[in-house]
C-alpha cells in the first residue's frame, strides 16, 4: 500500500503519488468512477475497481481514477474513497453541465467519460480506460452525450469497446467524423460494439498492437491537431453476447424507459439495468469483462507512451 497524500491546487486534487507519476514520465492511465457509482451493481462495482487497480499495478503502471469529493475533482482516490462511492445512495453522475454544481455544493460526484477526460488532461494524463462511450441516442430526440463534445476538444486517448450497444452507433460514428476524432480499431478492422465484438461496420485506423497504437496516437498529437482519440477494442470473442440478444434486450429496455418517462442522463443507467435484467445478466458479466480487458489495453498502450 502507498500512503494517499495530496497536493490542493484550488478545485483541482491530484495524489502526490500521480503528480510524481507525471513529472517522471511514468506511464498513468485515468479511471472514470461513474462505472463504481452507476454502472456496476455493489458488490461488483467495488471488486472491479480493485482487479483495474491491481491488473494497472502488475503492469506497473499508475492507475489515476476520478471523482468529485469534497468540493474538489479529485484525481487519485484511496481504496476508503473508492468504497465510498460503491457503496452511498446519493452519488450525483457528474459532467460537463453539473461538474461546478457538484464541485460548490461539496457533494459526492461520480465522472463521466467527459468530465474525466477534462480531470486527466489537467493532470497531465493523456490514457483514459472504460467501457463504452456515450454517443447519438436511438431515435429522433436530439440527446447526444458531451462525451462526444469531450473528444473533439480534449487532447486524451479513451481506450473502450466502442460505443454503448444502446446508442445509435452508426450516427455516432458518422459525428465521430465530422468533429475530426480519429477512431482507432485495436487489432480489428471491425468497430466493436461494446457487449458484442462487432457487427457491419468498419474503423478506418486499424492498429496490430499497443506499440502502433501509441506511435499513432503520437503522431496525431505532435502534428498540432488536439482532438481526443477513440481506441476501440473489442470484447475477446469467448465473451461476447449474441447481436440478437443484445437487440431483443435493448429494445425491450427502451421500451421501459419510455413508459416510465426516463430522459437525460438518467437513461443510461437504467437502460444498462434493464437490459442485464432482459439478458439473464449476460451483458453485465460482458460488461465486467470488457471493462477488464481494457484496463489491461489501456496499460499496455500508457507503458509505450512512456517509452
Amino acid at each position: 500500500m502507498y500512503t494517499y497524500n495530496v497536493v490542493v491546487m484550488s478545485l483541482l486534487k491530484i495524489s502526490e503519488e500521480i503528480q510524481e507519476a507525471v513529472r517522471t514520465k511514468k506511464p498513468v492511465v485515468a479511471l472514470e468512477s461513474t462505472l463504481i457509482s452507476h454502472g456496476l451493481p455493489s458488490p461488483l462495482n467495488i471488486e472491479v475497481a480493485a482487479k483495474s487497480d491491481k491488473i494497472l499495478r502488475d503492469l506497473q503502471v499508475v492507475p489515476a481514477t476520478v471523482a468529485v469529493i469534497d468540493g474538489h475533482l479529485q484525481v487519485g482516490l484511496s481504496h476508503e474513497e473508492i468504497e465510498l462511492l460503491g457503496t452511498e445512495n446519493d452519488v450525483e453522475k457528474t459532467s460537463f453541465n453539473t461538474l461546478g454544481t457538484v464541485l460548490a455544493g461539496k457533494s459526492l460526484g461520480a465522472t463521466t467519460v467527459a468530465t474525466t477526460m477534462f480531470a486527466a488532461h489537467k493532470s497531465g494524463i493523456q490514457i483514459f480506460a472504460t467501457g463504452g462511450i456515450g454517443g447519438v441516442h436511438r431515435g429522433n430526440d436530439g440527446d447526444i452525450s458531451a462525451d462526444l463534445k469531450a473528444l473533439s476538444e480534449i487532447p486524451v486517448a479513451v481506450i473502450c469497446a466502442g460505443v454503448k450497444s444502446i446508442l445509435d452507433i452508426p450516427r455516432t460514428l458518422e459525428l465521430l467524423e465530422t468533429l475530426g476524432v480519429p477512431v482507432i480499431g485495436y487489432k480489428t478492422d471491425t468497430f466493436p460494439e461494446f457487449w458484442t465484438s462487432g457487427g457491419s461496420l468498419k474503423t478506418k485506423i486499424t492498429a496490430t498492437g499497443a506499440e502502433e497504437v501509441a506511435a499513432l496516437l503520437q503522431a496525431h498529437w505532435q502534428i498540432g491537431l488536439d482532438t481526443g482519440q477513440l481506441v476501440a477494442v473489442p470484447i475477446p470473442k469467448e465473451k461476447s453476447v449474441d447481436q440478437k440478444i443484445v437487440e431483443d434486450a435493448i429494445n425491450q429496455s427502451l421500451e421501459k424507459a419510455k413508459s416510465a418517462g426516463i430522459t437525460g442522463n438518467a437513461i443510461t443507467p437504467f437502460l444498462l439495468e434493464k437490459v442485464s435484467e432482459a439478458s439473464g445478466n449476460l451483458t453485465l458479466q460482458a460488461n465486467i469483462d470488457l471493462i477488464l480487458n481494457n484496463v489491461n489495453t489501456a496499460g499496455e498502450v500508457a507503458k509505450q507512451m512512456a517509452n
